[in-house]
């Protein structure tokens, strides 16, 4: 048994975030017990949304930090595109311009060639023969020379105009790759700017969702206050009719000694709430979990933690089916031990049992969120925490 709502506020998102916030809801879920059922969706509700806001709001945070390193990423990619793009077109045009070069110079050459062709060496033989003395000859030798080397530049001109639009031409390739490979790089960090902005604005929607879905339980839970604190002052006044059943009947009993020993584990689970006082934040309710919690599948065996006397078999409000076994007195009280929650009882009032034996089988009845056992060690009726009695491994 337990009541009411807890409300803890942490939480964080990845594995380790979703498996604390799957332990807050659980945590929850083990004081919802007596509350309202729409009390304790709302609270579960309420549960996880609160646990999972700082995660979601973290999740924000880092996208809009991604958003913006992506936009100042994208922005420079942008700018060294437009560099890139700046510079190929200065080298094309110088890449032009000496293609010009090469064309008027192989011109040039052409024209040499052609003439040539046309006679133009006979031509100059022939101006040597004309000489008519020794220096006319030298100042006709020179002539000549000097035409043979206006020639031979132009030549050369035209080898180095090809060789500077070579050099030309790959600056160029060079340039457009660079070029390309910018405006591609900038493209790919203008997408990754978008998806990281659409991730953040569904990252935001995100915290909206839950900070509605928060505030609609919290108001659920508000409405519902008046039938939760009255469903606690009934369990609270079930517990204190248990105690003075179970103390009248060890007044009664004439019960000797307990045998002794650690008692058996009264079902093969494992341990899913423990004893003690609870509180519940947003009713401000303290409540007594009076019994250690074992989920088990439905149906399973359910067995007498020690030989004893059943002294209570059947419906008990919030404890469901609830079977109480007397096993004798340890310094003066009587220890009793108590099986809530069953789907059905297989044991009488009155009856002896034996240590292991099958009393009941584990269920969901009364107050309860699920199938488990709520196993407690009472004192003349007075509930103490029941691994102070059981093997220390729960097996």
């Amino acid at each position: 048994m337990a009541a009411l709502v807890a409300l803890p506020t942490a939480g964080r998102a990845d594995q380790g975030d979703a498996e604390r916030a799957a332990k807050a809801v659980d945590r929850a879920a083990a004081v919802l017990e007596d509350a309202t059922a729409t009390a304790r969706a709302a609270a579960l509700r309420l549960e996880a949304a609160t646990a999972a806001l700082p995660a979601a709001r973290q999740r924000v945070a880092v996208s809009r930090g991604a958003v913006a390193a992506a936009v100042t990423a994208a922005n420079t990619a942008g700018r060294r595109a437009n560099a890139a793009r700046a510079e190929y077109a200065h080298v094309a045009a110088r890449y032009e311009q000496a293609q010009y070069r090469v064309t008027d110079a192989r011109a040039e050459v052409d024209r040499i060639a052609r003439a040539s062709y046309m006679g133009s060496t006979f031509s100059r033989i022939n101006v040597l023969v004309e000489a008519t003395g020794p220096g006319d000859i030298m100042d006709r030798l020179s002539l000549v020379d000097q035409l043979m080397r206006t020639q031979q530049d132009q030549v050369d001109a035209l080898i180095g105009a090809r060789r500077a639009v070579r050099t030309e031409q790959d600056r160029a390739g060079l340039a457009k790759r660079a070029a390309e490979d910018a405006e591609r790089v900038a493209r790919d960090k203008l997408s990754a700017a978008k998806s990281a902005q659409a991730a953040a604005e569904q990252a935001q929607q995100a915290v909206v969702r839950l900070a509605a879905t928060r505030q609609a339980a919290l108001r659920v839970a508000n409405a519902q206050r008046s039938a939760v604190l009255a469903r606690y002052r009934a369990a609270k006044a079930e517990e204190a009719r248990i105690r003075a059943a179970l103390r009248g009947w060890a007044v009664r009993s004439g019960e000797g000694r307990y045998g002794g020993g650690k008692l058996l584990m009264p079902v093969q689970g494992w341990k899913s709430s423990d004893f003690g006082d609870r509180y519940d934040p947003f009713y401000r309710v303290w409540q007594l979990h009076a019994g250690t919690d074992f989920a088990a599948a439905g149906g399973s065996p359910i067995r007498a933690a020690a030989y004893g006397r059943i002294i209570r078999a059947g419906w008990n409000g919030g404890y469901g089916n609830y079977t109480c076994i007397s096993h004798g007195k340890i310094g003066g009280a009587h220890l009793q031990t108590c099986y809530g929650h069953q789907s059905a009882i297989l044991a009488h009032v009155g009856e002896y049992v034996r240590r292991g034996e099958v009393i009941g089988r584990v269920g969901n009845t009364g107050a309860s969120t699920g199938n488990h056992l709520h196993f407690e060690t009472r004192f003349d009726g007075v509930p103490r925490n029941p691994l102070a009695y059981l093997p220390a491994c729960l097996c």
